[in-house]
């Protein structure tokens, strides 16, 4: 697909991997819609590229629902879905205060892995409805997921298990939308250079660069935008979860 005046949703759009895809989108051509929680870094980011921000959190079947009906009265029925809102804890199995808690697990689900599918069912019911493009191609969605997926390390089991759901939904839903002509994909990424990251010390973040095999640094987020736009325009690609990580296999710690 041509993202070139297409409707574009980008959830988590107000930083990070989420910030460059909606401004490598907006380069292509596409009308950008920023989902985010915090509007003040969505704004900001809308009113540089020409797109609009929606105050959306993707766990609310309705807050997103409304949220989508709100794009498609704006700017226009959305072709394009990229998942990329989501939060994470670091916290073990059991520790020295006990047992992990078990809200805390499911908020880690819920806005994850329960956040992301919200999000994939309300865009495809009516992104199907819409008139194919080349080929019948009617829509294109990409998922987040990370190498914790594969490769979760101490502390990691909530986010984790909410990544690897990510993974494991993506070829059952990739079969489900083919009729209606909507690819899907997963990004699963190593260590990249989010908020998150940005607030350790440099030396520290160095050190996490140098644990990737090659090129030996830390991601730019830059380059999961590059590859969420490849996917909207290469039509082969669907069904797959792609590792955009350098060969890093994580350790435990």
């Amino acid at each position: 697909m041509n993202p070139s005046g297409q409707v574009a949703i980008v959830t988590g759009g107000g930083s990070g991997l989420g910030e460059a895809t909606a401004r490598a989108l907006a380069a292509k051509g596409a009308k950008v819609a920023i989902f985010d929680v915090g509007m003040d870094k969505a704004e900001k980011v809308a009113a540089d590229i020409g797109g609009i921000a929606v105050k959306c959190d993707v766990s609310s079947a309705d807050n997103a629902e409304a949220a989508i009906a709100e794009v498609a009265d704006k700017l226009g029925e959305p072709r394009i879905l990229v998942n990329c809102a989501g939060i994470a804890i670091a916290m073990k199995t059991t520790g020295k205060d006990g047992a992990h808690p078990l809200d805390l697990y499911k908020k880690v689900i819920e806005v994850n892995l329960v956040g992301t599918f919200n999000m994939i069912r309300l865009f495809a019911v009516r992104c199907e409805t819409s008139e194919p493009l080349e080929g019948g191609e009617r829509g294109v969605i990409i998922n987040t997921a990370s190498v914790a997926a594969f490769d979760g390390q101490v502390g990691q089991v909530a986010y984790s298990s909410s990544k690897g759901g990510i993974v494991g939904m993506t070829l059952p839903v990739a079969r489900d939308l083919s009729r209606g002509g909507i690819r899907v994909c997963t990004i699963a990424p190593g260590i990249f250079k989010t908020p998150m990251m940005a607030g350790l010390p440099e030396e520290a973040q160095a050190s996490l660069g140098q644990q990737v095999p090659f090129p030996p640094r830390l991601g730019e987020p830059s380059e999961y935008a590059a590859l969420a736009c490849h996917i909207v325009e290469n039509q082969m690609l669907n069904g797959e979860t792609i590792r955009l990580d350098g060969a890093i296999r994580m350790a435990p710690r």
